[in-house]
């Protein structure tokens, strides 16, 4: 409709309004509330300049190299029967393939340290719940998590914060 447009010109979800400015783009919504928060709860974006370049950088590889592959897959088993599209096997299977390799370096760096900017949660580790939880949860794919030790911690770890257990309540999948 013509008063979402204005809002976000391609139409999509999410947007905010805070006050008389207007923001679409999940990511960079969440980067705008992180900063604009900072001090008021958990330091999602590191305290140094390489902590924040190391959330940076990994926030960019789950919009790079995660997301896609990750979305295939949800795309495949969940959104095609909905709307009324056959499920395409190999699709689902180059991209579990997909999410395999992205893994087997998270696997690495999560036998270095707790999370994958460092030892603190940061947005890049925020950024993975969404879309790991539909894989874990909705689309039959935990074993993706489960079989690597270190990606299992951190995905027990990062979805059993309170905050998330609230979002993910709502986030069932019909």
């Amino acid at each position: 409709k013509p008063q979402h447009l204005a809002l976000n010109p391609f139409g999509q979800i999410p947007v905010i309004q805070d006050g008389d400015f207007t923001l679409f783009e999940s990511r960079a919504i969440a980067k705008y509330l992180a900063k604009k928060y900072m001090g008021q709860g958990t330091d999602l974006l590191g305290s140094t300049l390489t902590e924040r370049a190391l959330v940076e950088q990994w926030c960019e590889v789950e919009g790079q190299s995660f997301r896609g592959p990750a979305f295939s897959i949800i795309e495949q088993i969940l959104l095609a029967p909905i709307l009324g599209d056959s499920r395409d096997e190999e699709a689902v299977k180059i991209s579990v393939e997909k999410v395999g390799k992205v893994l087997d370096v998270y696997e690495e760096r999560l036998s270095k340290s707790k999370y994958l900017a460092g030892d603190f949660f940061s947005l890049a580790d925020l950024q993975h719940l969404p879309y790991t939880h539909y894989l874990v949860n909705a689309c039959g794919k935990g074993d993706l998590i489960s079989s690597r030790k270190h990606v299992k911690a951190w995905w027990e770890d990062i979805s059993s914060r309170p905050a998330w257990k609230k979002v993910a309540e709502k986030m069932k999948f019909k």
